[in-house]
């Protein structure tokens, strides 16, 4: 079972993320953060630490020009929680892989946190 502090401290990184307060985002995060990405199973993407965290938080806000993620379901998974995720974003730059300015994205995936001190220790990812 997950914790209301838990869901409490997930739901308002959420909340920050959606509106790209970057500074609020950070402030729930463990010094040590990890951060990971997969897409169709493979990691493309580690962080490690506040500082590369916060380099690819600013970096991939420059990407949308709006974006949000909406809790679906939260489930325990040995100590984290998982969190199942409706993710919608508008473009805001032309990409490599020939998606454009202005194109919408719609996904659905998962999220797992990992809490450590009241704080974010491990973000993980999945679509």
């Amino acid at each position: 079972m997950i914790s209301e502090k838990s869901k409490e401290i997930i739901g308002n990184y959420i909340m920050n993320y959606n509106s790209f307060d970057i500074e609020g985002m950070v402030k729930l995060l463990h010094k040590e953060i990890i951060f990971r990405n997969f897409t169709n199973g493979e990691m493309n993407t580690e962080t490690r630490g506040i500082q590369e965290f916060r380099e690819l938080a600013e970096k991939s806000s420059k990407i949308f020009s709006s974006r949000r993620q909406t809790v679906i379901d939260y489930s325990a998974i040995d100590d984290k929680a998982e969190v199942q995720i409706e993710y919608e974003a508008t473009l805001a730059v032309n990409l490599p892989n020939g998606l454009k300015s202005g194109d919408n994205i719609q996904l659905k995936g998962k999220s797992i946190f990992g809490l450590y001190e009241g704080k974010i220790s491990l973000i993980e990812d999945y679509s």
